[in-house]
């Protein structure tokens, strides 16, 4: 998910498929940005060592061609210590590319000077001339027809060494490597080598370059040419001026820079004699170096080389050797390989940014963390293919905001739901055990009962047994209530379902309220009539519970309010608020448990809100709780709510079984 390879491409051949970089081949201009920025070092160049070693080892003469902006690249070596090093690797004799340079120089004045008013693409860089070949194929007659520097200086070796010299490249640029690939007759290149790649085999060989003896350069020795490491380097070299008044030399240099250029030169925007570019900042700053100095210093130490080179250079040999070389042929012609996709419609790009979530001018952000400049660049690159939705950082943001916020739902619910079958369970292991003990204390109660109530009757009224069987009567009386309620919790019988109107559900129910005096009771109902399948008397009996628990002294409520509607997922409410003192929290994972009450012993017996929530879940709903304390928790109250589904949710289910824990069987 690293896009800065996609940044730094100026051809933008790297295709992002499932979230990873492919370089496509037939849209490469060699570059080599890619594989300069990738922290990663996932970006591979066609390896030269091995091929180079056995071009060393073979029986040939092999001339290594070495270019100048080696003097930013081994600023801690001179020229001749360098060339020390490569005699001790084997090659037979070192030269310095600057004279090659020299004569495409003398040649471009030529041009220039000719007089024909035609407008000209300087071709010494070769990640340029495939750039226009590709991407301006309308432009490659503009391609001034000359040859690279280091193409020119292989016809000049050969011309003073012979036919048979092998020449090896070292240098900075990778696009060299595809150049060499496509170059042949005498200026042709045997083999490329980038510095990086030099010193890997002088550290595999174990050459220690402080006890190398240092050795000469081979002549033809190079003037200004060697400059053209240099942005602007080539015109200063041709003697040409870059007139800013006239405008008949424009140098650009850069990833951003060069393709604007071209494109203006191309409009006619840019009405120039002669457009100087690079696709770098000077080769200098090419992919191959391993120098990890800043621009400018690497500008001054070839800057300083040039300077003692061309102070040291005896003008009348190198004019002799220039004029030697006059007779070779240093033309070149191009072919356009148009490398262009079909470009999408304003509403093909409309609508992918659509799918991006930028609807409007001002959701394009224009952040680049795509890799493009701008959100339509990046929509541009899409329709094309070379490209994904998920590169936008902001839309991956939004859609991981989108998935987090459901993903945060989801969970909520699955917790509820397993917070319900927990207590299901409980519910029913505790409802088996009831039922098994209310069967079973029923009948030695009632004998109880019975012998008391007669002993009573016998009994005169001023007789001091008489007050202890009356209690007797009184406590049994109250094991039978309890019995009774355990009987209700687990009970066997059956429900019948009937559509009821939710509205008159809650009416029946508060008739058999009673709200103690200084409560006052609040009934509010939603807009729509909602109608729901439940057991009437079943429900009555729910909803009664559970407002008499919300008006019961002990809450210290002074108002209590009833609601219905329907929630967000089509379900019908009864909700049931008081703004009493709340439920501790220690209290509440507990409230539905049998038997649990909060009121004094002997006013209760915890089987309410348990019956209820049975019920509740007999009839497929869910009785839920929300409670405060106040302080921290916010306002104090308690809010208890039955969600049921609506009668066409259920359909045809009229009749169901309880099991004792809220299951239900058709």
């Amino acid at each position: 998910m690293c896009f800065t390879c996609v940044r730094e491409c100026p051809a933008k051949a790297i295709r992002i498929a499932d979230g990873q970089a492919h370089v496509l081949h037939e849209r490469c201009i060699g570059c080599g940005n890619c594989v300069r920025v990738c922290s990663q070092d996932a970006k591979l160049v066609t390896g030269s060592v091995l091929p180079v070693e056995a071009l060393l080892a073979g029986p040939e003469r092999v001339a290594a061609a070495i270019a100048p902006s080696f003097a930013a690249e081994f600023p801690d070596r001179s020229e001749e210590e360098l060339s020390g090093i490569l005699k001790e690797l084997g090659f037979d004799l070192i030269h310095e590319v600057g004279f090659g340079a020299d004569l495409v120089a003398r040649r471009t004045r030529e041009f220039m000077q000719d007089g024909s008013g035609r407008h000209w693409i300087s071709s010494a860089c070769p990640a340029i001339v495939t750039y226009v070949e590709h991407y301006h194929p309308d432009l490659v007659p503009n391609l001034l027809p000359l040859v690279s520097p280091m193409v020119a200086d292989a016809q000049a070796l050969r011309e003073v060494y012979g036919e048979d010299l092998r020449i090896v490249f070292i240098g900075p640029c990778i696009a060299k490597k595809g150049e060499a690939a496509r170059t042949t007759g005498q200026g042709r290149i045997d083999a490329v080598l980038t510095f990086r790649e030099l010193k890997e085999l002088v550290a595999a060989r174990g050459i220690d370059s402080l006890q190398v003896e240092p050795a000469a350069l081979a002549e033809p020795r190079a003037d200004l040419g060697s400059v053209f490491a240099l942005s602007r380097g080539m015109v200063q070299a041709a003697g040409v001026s870059e007139d800013l008044t006239t405008g008949s030399v424009v140098t650009a240099d850069g990833r951003q820079d060069f393709p604007e250029a071209l494109r203006e030169f191309e409009s006619g925007d840019l009405d120039a004699a002669l457009l100087d570019i690079l696709c770098c900042n000077g080769c200098i700053m090419g992919a191959g170096m391993t120098t990890r100095e800043p621009l400018f210093r690497r500008r001054a130490r070839v800057s300083r080389y040039v300077r003692k080179r061309h102070q040291e250079t005896d003008a009348g040999a190198w004019q002799k050797a220039v004029d030697r070389m006059s007779e070779l042929d240093l033309g070149r012609t191009f072919e356009a390989e148009d490398r262009r996709l079909r470009e999408p419609s304003e509403t093909e790009i409309r609508q992918i940014m659509h799918r991006m979530g930028k609807t409007d001018p001002a959701d394009e952000l224009n952040c680049r963390a795509c890799g493009y400049d701008t959100c339509r660049r990046h929509a541009v690159a899409i329709f094309k293919g070379m490209a994904e939705s998920e590169m936008c950082l902001p839309y991956v943001i939004e859609q991981l905001q989108a998935n987090v916020t459901e993903v945060n739902r989801s969970h909520r619910a699955l917790a509820d739901t397993q917070d319900q079958l927990m207590h299901s369970e409980r519910l029913a292991s505790m409802g088996q055990l009831a039922a098994g003990i209310a069967h079973e204390v029923n009948n030695p109660l009632g004998v109880v009962l019975l012998y008391a109530h007669l002993l009573a009757e016998q009994c005169e009224n001023d007789s001091p047994l008489a007050r202890d069987l009356q209690l007797i009567v009184d406590q049994a009386d109250r094991c039978k209530g309890i019995v009774a309620g355990l009987l209700d919790f687990a009970r066997q019988n059956q429900v019948d379902l009937a559509p009821v109107d939710l509205t008159d559900l809650v009416a029946d129910s508060l008739r058999s309220c009673l709200v103690p005096p200084g409560v006052e009771l609040l009934v509010e109902h939603g807009q729509e009539s909602l109608v729901v399948n439940v057991d009437s008397s079943q429900m009555v009996q729910v909803v009664a519970n559970l407002v008499n628990n919300a008006t019961a002294p002990t809450t210290g409520s002074r108002r209590v309010r009833v609601r219905t509607g329907r929630n967000e997922l089509g379900e019908a409410y009864l909700a049931i608020r008081d703004d009493g003192c709340g439920i501790p929290r220690e209290n509440r994972s507990k409230i539905f448990e049998p038997f649990f009450t909060t009121k004094e012993q002997g006013q209760g017996t915890g089987l309410g809100l348990a019956v209820s929530y049975g019920i509740v879940k007999m009839h497929r709903g869910r009785l839920q709780v929300e409670s405060s304390c106040g302080a921290d928790e916010g306002e104090a109250g308690t809010t208890m709510t039955v969600t049921l589904p609506l009668s066409n949710e259920l359909g045809s289910r009229t009749t169901m079984a309880s099991t004792g824990n809220g299951a239900e069987d058709e």
